[in-house]
């Protein structure tokens, strides 16, 4: 006989697989190092590349795309919060806190908690001339982590498993224009875009694995119709 455990009767929200806490600390370890380069080596390896693209995108937010680009700016920035904020809200309306407080820690605290902590450390300068607002701190990208961040705990906490087949390539779409569009603005380098990736999966995945248990206790009481009991 099979001691096999099958699997539990519910779908939302996504139970995390085992390699999430390994592969989400080996995510945020590489950004790590690259910051603690970045204190100590006023040209790291990569600033040719950096160097290069920044110069194959030198354009002005005046230019073509230019209005796209400053609405995802300021999606990036404050003004984001307004979206996960209001996915909390929803959540705790319809009973399912434990996804609320898994939202908040993802994409709030983290930003507070493990981003500007890492800004602080890299204190790396930000491209010359940027064409919108910027403050002190260009990796990772802030906005890149904030997208990365919402893509993916909407994607675990809303979306059903079919669902998520094509909510998968809008989020990469979105991910991958916000990179580009940092650039665009010479708001921040293109290492800092992929670092800001990096931060934003890894601590999803780590905050994904320590929420494990009340997550699956959200769905347990989902698929039982007892969410408020």
């Amino acid at each position: 006989m099979s001691s096999r455990v099958p699997p539990p009767p519910h779908h939302l929200p996504a139970a995390p697989p085992r390699y999430a806490l390994g592969c989400g600390i080996a995510l945020l370890l590489v950004p790590l190092l690259v910051a603690l380069l970045l204190r100590v080596v006023e040209r790291p390896f990569f600033q040719g590349l950096d160097d290069q693209w920044a110069a194959s995108v030198d354009g002005s937010a005046l230019d073509g795309g230019g209005g796209f680009t400053l609405v995802l700016d300021r999606l990036g920035g404050p003004l984001g919060l307004v979206i996960p904020l209001t996915l909390i809200g929803i959540l705790c309306v319809y009973g399912r806190w434990r996804s609320a407080l898994f939202v908040l820690a993802a994409t709030v605290a983290a930003n507070v908690l493990v981003l500007l902590p890492l800004k602080a450390l890299a204190d790396r300068p930000r491209p010359p001339h940027p064409s919108v607002l910027v403050n002190d701190g260009s990796y990772p990208s802030g906005q890149v982590f904030s997208a990365v961040t919402l893509v993916i705990v909407v994607a675990l906490v809303v979306f059903p498993p079919r669902a998520r087949r094509w909510w998968w390539p809008v989020a990469a779409t979105y991910v991958l224009a916000m990179m580009g569009s940092r650039t665009w603005l010479h708001a921040q380098w293109l290492s800092d875009t992929f670092a800001g990736a990096l931060v934003g999966a890894g601590t999803c995945l780590v905050l994904w694995r320590v929420f494990a248990p009340l997550l699956r206790t959200e769905a347990e009481r989902m698929a039982s119709d007892s969410l408020w009991m």
